[in-house]
């Protein structure tokens, strides 16, 4: 797109002095269109830009001009904020054209731009899926590529994203204790177990998360509950699954700022164990 731009800045020039648009909206000499909206896309008036494109692109098609005519439209549309818009286009490219001079770029931007368009962890995460997805895809085909760290530092964005929910997920079982309910039937534990449950599934899905240390002590506390609302037989067992969690905390995260909660809770599973011991 390079050699483009000191033509576009001079049809810029004209465009803007003139005040063609409409005019060029209406014109049929559609290689003066074509170096129009490469001007507005210089300009970043992306909106102008597109307007002109989504006219040209399937009358470029097969031309000397078709590729960089689809390539930018996504990119005027990841510009304007419709992240959706822009990955369908760049889909389109890159299925279009699989060996084409922004085939690339076209698979890294369509990857971004589910990326820029995901939500907050509370609501549906389908488009972080997707996202993850499709930038899994790109380094897959372009491991050696340049945007390839750029690439893997969204991925682990994206996933510390999936973990944040399921972290609430585990928290909100865990904030609900022994809570049944309506429930005439007494299931005592069971949110912790859920929490405990829920919160060594995502360890396992994801390792390596930013959010390690956060689950396992959710983790460790969710097993102090459930050890103290135990019935007796089952108590002592429990108890004991609390020392281990906490010896592996403290191995894990030796300098944690959470370490005086956790030395409470080994205090008192410890309590209760030499107590059993004894008796």
């Amino acid at each position: 797109m390079k050699q483009y731009i000191a033509t576009a800045f001079v049809t810029l020039c004209l465009l803007s002095s003139c005040s063609e648009y409409n005019k060029v909206l209406k014109s049929a000499d559609y290689e003066y269109k074509y170096e129009a909206a490469k001007a507005f896309f210089t300009e970043g008036s992306y909106g102008k830009a597109a307007t002109l494109l989504e006219e040209l692109v399937p009358i470029l098609k097969g031309s000397s001009y078709g590729e960089e005519a689809l390539y930018m439209l996504g990119m005027t549309y990841q510009n304007q904020g419709d992240y959706v818009m822009a990955a369908n286009y760049f889909t389109t490219y890159y299925t279009s054209y699989p060996r084409g001079e922004f085939t690339e770029e076209a698979r890294f931007q369509s990857g971004r731009s589910l990326y820029l368009g995901t939500p907050e962890y509370r609501l549906d995460q389908t488009n972080t899926y997707n996202a993850i997805r499709e930038l899994q895809v790109f380094i897959e085909f372009f491991p050696s590529s340049a945007r390839r760290l750029q690439a893997q530092d969204m991925i682990f964005e994206l996933q510390d994203r999936l973990v944040e929910k399921e972290y609430y997920s585990a928290k909100l079982y865990y904030d609900l204790g022994t809570y049944t309910g309506n429930s005439s039937i007494a299931s005592t534990g069971n949110n912790y177990q859920a929490a405990i449950v829920t919160a060594q599934n995502v360890l396992k899905d994801y390792p390596y998360t930013s959010m390690r240390e956060a689950l396992a002590l959710l983790i460790l506390k969710a097993k102090y509950g459930l050890a103290k609302e135990s019935v007796e037989e089952k108590k002592q067992e429990r108890m004991q699954d609390v020392i281990d969690e906490y010896y592996a905390f403290k191995n894990d995260f030796p300098e944690s700022k959470s370490l005086s909660d956790v030395e409470s809770i080994f205090k008192n599973a410890m309590k209760y164990a030499e107590t059993s011991a004894s008796e």
